[in-house]
C-alpha cells in the first residue's frame, strides 16, 4: 500500500487485510477425459436422475394425495404427477437444415435476437416417452430446453398432459454465516476490459488499478484500499482480431498484433498480483476453449503476474469461498443463451430462475456448448451462493434474492468496463451493500455521502448506505457518473 501523509508529516502504513480462500472449481475441471465420439444423452440422463430424486422427496409435501407416474404410465382423465426434463419446440429456432437450406433459397434466412414465437410449445419427457404439455398454466415463454420439473395434471383426449400445477427444484439449502460483527472486506469485480480492442482505453483502466491498488488518493481512500482482499476478473479480458485467425501462416507483424494484447494485459495484472490476490476467468474472446466450463487461461500467457502465488488463473463457471461466503458467478454465456430461447424482464430475473431450477446452465448441451460428460453434470447447484454474479453485461443490475428458508442471495451482473469504466465491489463481507462511483478522468465527482464512518470527498471513492445484506458497490472509472442504490 502507498503512504499516506500523517498530521505530523510522518508516513502512515496501510497494511491489507486478509481472507481465508477456499478455490472449489474442482468440478469443472476437465482431468484426463477425451471426447471419444460420446453423445450428450448421458448429461440429460444424469441430470434428470439427479433432479428426479430431489423432487420425489418434495412431492410429499406438495401434493401428498397424488401418485407419481411415467409418461408412458398416463391414463386419460386421472390426476397425477409426472416428473421429466422440459424440451421446448421452437419455430424460429436455428438448426444445421436451415443453414443447408439457405445455401439454395433466394430468400435470406431471418436471424432473430430472440428465437421465441407464439406456435412455440413445451414438452415433457422421461426414459419411457415425452408427452406434449397443454393448458395455460404454463408459459412457453419462462422456460427452456434442459430443465427438470414435477408436474401436476392429467391426460386429455388428444394425448397431452393437461398442466394444473408445477413445482420447481426451488433455491437450495444455504450454508449458514456465522453470527457476530464482521469486519469490513471487500471483493472487486471487472469483467470486459476487452484489452486490444478499439473500445479499450488503456488510461481508464490505469486509473482503476490505481485506485484499487492504493496508489491513489487520500488517507480515506487508501484506508478503503487497503480492505480489498481478492479481484475477480470474470471473461472477456483481451480480444484478438479475427481476421488474422484464419488458420494461415502468419506474417512477423501479424505475430505481433496476436500477442500484444496478452502482453499489455499481463502488465496490468502485475500490478494488481504484486498487491492482492487476483482471480482471472475466461470468457467467450480470451484464448480458451469455447465449450463450458472453460478451462483455466494457461500461465505461459501471463510470464510476469503468473511469478506471484497471488495469481490464480480459474475456470467458468468459477466457484470459491472467502471467510465462509460462498461465491458463484460465470462470464455471462449461461444467462445470455437464456435470453435467447426465453423472455423476462431483466438479466436478475434469468439468474434467479437458474437458482430455482438448481441448474447454472440448463440450454447446456441443446444451445450452450458444454463437454459431453458422461457420469456427471457438473452445473447442478448443489449449495446455495451468497453472492452469484455474471460478467460481459450491457450494466450494472443487482438485488438482494431471499430464498423459501430465508436463505439471501445477492445477485449481480457486472457491466463491460470497456464499454462502461464501471467496475463491481461487493462490500463488507458478509454482508452490507453500498454503491461507489469513480470519475478518473475528470478528477471530481458528482455527490459524496458517508458510510462506515468514513467521508468520502475525493475522486476514487461516493458510497451510499443501503441497509440490506449482501452488498455491492460500482467503480466508475471515465466520465462522471451519479451514483445510485442497488
Amino acid at each position: 500500500m502507498k503512504d499516506a501523509e500523517m498530521g505530523d508529516g510522518s508516513p502512515k502504513l496501510f497494511e491489507r487485510k486478509q481472507a481465508v480462500y477456499q478455490n472449489l472449481d474442482e468440478r469443472y475441471v476437465i482431468h484426463g477425459e477425451r471426447y471419444r465420439g460420446q453423445q450428450y444423452s448421458q448429461i440429460y440422463f444424469t441430470r434428470l436422475h439427479h433432479m428426479r430424486n430431489l423432487l420425489n422427496s418434495l412431492v410429499p409435501k406438495w401434493k401428498p394425495h397424488l401418485p407419481v407416474h411415467t409418461v408412458l404410465g398416463l391414463e386419460e382423465g386421472k390426476e397425477c404427477i409426472i416428473i421429466g426434463t422440459m424440451y421446448k419446440h421452437m419455430k424460429l429456432k436455428s438448426s444445421i437444415l436451415d443453414e443447408y437450406s439457405k445455401e439454395r433459397s433466394v430468400v435470406p434466412l431471418v436471424k432473430p435476437h430472440n428465437f421465441m414465437h407464439p406456435d412455440d410449445h413445451l414438452i415433457l419427457e422421461d426414459e419411457s416417452g415425452r408427452v406434449k404439455l397443454a393448458g395455460t398454466f404454463l408459459a412457453p415463454s419462462v422456460y427452456v430446453t434442459g430443465i427438470v420439473v414435477a408436474l401436476h395434471g392429467k391426460e386429455t383426449s388428444d394425448g397431452d398432459f393437461f398442466v394444473q400445477d408445477v413445482l420447481e427444484a426451488g433455491l437450495p439449502p444455504q450454508i449458514e454465516l456465522p453470527p457476530g460483527l464482521r469486519e469490513d472486506k471487500y471483493v472487486v469485480f471487472i469483467s470486459g476490459l476487452s484489452v486490444g480492442s478499439n473500445m479499450f482505453n488503456p488510461l481508464q483502466f490505469q486509473l482503476l488499478v490505481d485506485h484499487i491498488t492504493g496508489h491513489l488518493g487520500d488517507e480515506n481512500e487508501q484506508s478503503i484500499a487497503s480492505q480489498i482482499v481478492r479481484v475477480v476478473i470474470a471473461g472477456n479480458s483481451v480480444r484478438i482480431s479475427q481476421g488474422i485467425l484464419n488458420g494461415q501462416i502468419l506474417a512477423p507483424k501479424d505475430q505481433s498484433r496476436l500477442t500484444e494484447p496478452i502482453k499489455e494485459f499481463d502488465i496490468s495484472l502485475i500490478q494488481l498480483a504484486a498487491a492482492m490476490p487476483v482471480d482471472i476467468m475466461p470468457g467467450p474472446s480470451d484464448p480458451a476453449n469455447f465449450s463450458l466450463p472453460q478451462q483455466p487461461l494457461h500461465r505461459c500467457l501471463f510470464p510476469g503476474a503468473s511469478v506471484y502465488n497471488t495469481f490464480l488463473s480459474c475456470t467458468n463457471p468459477h466457484q470459491f469461498e472467502l471467510d465462509d461466503v460462498l461465491f458463484l458467478g460465470t462470464s455471462g454465456q449461461n444467462i445470455d443463451d437464456l435470453s435467447k430461447y426465453s423472455d423476462a424482464k431483466d438479466k436478475l430475473e434469468f439468474m434467479e430462475r437458474t437458482l430455482r431450477w438448481r441448474h447454472l446452465a440448463p440450454t447446456a448441451p441443446n444451445t450452450l456448448g458444454c463437454f459431453p460428460y458422461t457420469d456427471k453434470d457438473p452445473f447442478l447447484i448443489e449449495s446455495c451462493p451468497h453472492v452469484y454474479f455474471i460478467g460481459n453485461q450491457d450494466k450494472h443490475e443487482t438485488h438482494l434474492l431471499q430464498g423459501p428458508e430465508k436463505q439471501p442471495v445477492r445477485l449481480i451482473c457486472i457491466p463491460r468496463f470497456c464499454e462502461t469504466g464501471v467496475a463491481i465491489v461487493v462490500l463488507g463481507l458478509p454482508l452490507p451493500i453500498a454503491v461507489v462511483a469513480a470519475d478518473g478522468e475528470a478528477a471530481s465527482i458528482s455527490q459524496s455521502c458517508s458510510y462506515g464512518g468514513f467521508s468520502l470527498q475525493r475522486r476514487l471513492l461516493v458510497v451510499l448506505q443501503v441497509p440490506v445484506a449482501i452488498g455491492c458497490q460500482v467503480l466508475a472509472s471515465g466520465a462522471a457518473r451519479s451514483s445510485s442504490c442497488c
